[in-house]
């Protein structure tokens, strides 16, 4: 085999072996989300916990806290989302819970007590995948096999791909916001009939204030 043979042999495999890496990285990626839902669905938040990256514990963490000392002021003044998971952390969790809530034991909560639509979350799956260096990808939300605007952001951490919930918080709030304003009702009272609907008991006054 001259030179000229030998250097487009070993580009062929080289090439081939660059796409082969790529489609293993994109099923792992997958396949994260996959265990992530799988333990959604069954109710397994400790085992869901730990496909989610520090991002996303940074966050559950930021709201236990909030969900303790935030006054009515505070809570008003949130975004839309966050907003309505103080108020809906209020309204589904005794005191002594909140007063126990840490970023893991509150996704938990939120898990075990309906706060993460299980109906919504078994008909998503990932499609398309780009990788953004070694630590970091993207993957595009498929609902019931459809390509959505959505994508979800992956981190490797410790060795493990984790999927960043607050990846999709901005476009999910955004899309609350728009159809509250569709509406013309008034946002807070809009979050009450919501928390009345999911629950089957109207919130009281009680949601708006600190833990004491």
């Amino acid at each position: 085999m001259n030179l000229k043979n030998t250097m487009l042999f070993f580009l062929i495999i080289l090439c081939f072996s660059m796409s082969f890496g790529q489609e293993e990285g994109e099923d792992v990626i997958r396949n994260t989300f996959e265990q992530y839902k799988t333990a959604i669905l069954n109710d397994r938040g400790e085992e869901a916990f730990q496909y989610v990256d520090s991002r996303t514990h940074a966050y559950y963490n930021k709201m236990a806290e909030v969900s303790r000392q935030a006054d009515s002021l505070a809570v008003d003044s949130m975004d839309l989302l966050d907003k309505m998971m103080v108020l809906t952390i209020r309204h589904r969790a005794t005191k002594e819970e909140i007063q126990s809530f840490d970023g893991k034991r509150l996704l938990i909560f939120a898990i075990k007590n309906g706060m993460i639509d299980k109906k919504s979350v078994g008909y998503q799956e990932i499609g398309a995948v780009s990788f953004e260096g070694k630590e970091m990808a993207t993957g595009q939300l498929r609902t019931l096999g459809q390509d959505t605007p959505v994508y979800f952001d992956f981190h490797k951490e410790e060795g493990n791909w984790k999927v960043d919930l607050t990846s999709v918080f901005a476009i999910s709030g955004a899309a609350m916001k728009k159809m509250f304003e569709e509406s013309g009702e008034d946002e807070n009272e809009m979050l009450d009939l919501i928390l009345e609907m999911m629950t089957g008991t109207a919130p009281t006054s009680a949601i708006w204030h600190p833990i004491e």
